[in-house]
């Protein structure tokens, strides 16, 4: 390989590894500021989203199902905040695999008791390269750690049933 195509391969990677970056931070940007449609960029259409180690739910199929499904948990809070780090690429030609470590802050000011809760942990996305930029095609979160009240997630439920 010469000088020049090694560059360029060089470049290209730090071009993947921060577009790849780019998709968690408008994910936690989307759903931090109920964008439902930029949310839903960050997705193929085939989207399996695995939320088993938070939610206990099944692993949801389809980008509009898993959007609705966010939107109908976070939506009746008053505020999120969705922090990652700690990216690691691993990048394939058009597929990629990316860690982030989170840090989810969820607010209902009307809560009956503690009015936040937090989860801690880590995102694993399968992302691939379309011809609109990389999307996740796969990811779950396993969740390290929680402190607070869980409840104001089911009460934001009800809050938003209203």
């Amino acid at each position: 390989m010469t000088d020049t195509a090694v560059v360029a391969a060089n470049v290209q990677l730090l071009l993947d590894r921060a577009d790849i970056s780019q998709v968690i931070h408008t994910y936690a940007t989307a759903i931090d500021t109920r964008d439902w449609n930029l949310l839903a960029t960050c997705f193929t259409e085939d989207l399996e989203a695995d939320f088993r180690s938070f939610a206990g739910r099944e692993v949801v199929k389809g980008r509009d199902t898993w959007v609705a499904a966010i939107k109908s948990t976070i939506e009746g809070l008053d505020a999120t905040q969705h922090l990652t780090a700690n990216h690691v690429h691993k990048i394939d030609g058009d597929a990629a695999t990316l860690i982030a470590y989170l840090q989810a802050v969820h607010r209902l000011d009307s809560a009956k008791s503690d009015p936040e809760y937090t989860v801690g942990g880590y995102y694993t996305c399968a992302m691939v390269r379309t011809a609109g930029g990389w999307r996740m095609r796969r990811y779950s979160l396993a969740v390290s750690w929680h402190r607070g009240n869980r409840d104001i997630l089911r009460q934001a439920q009800r809050r938003l049933a209203q």
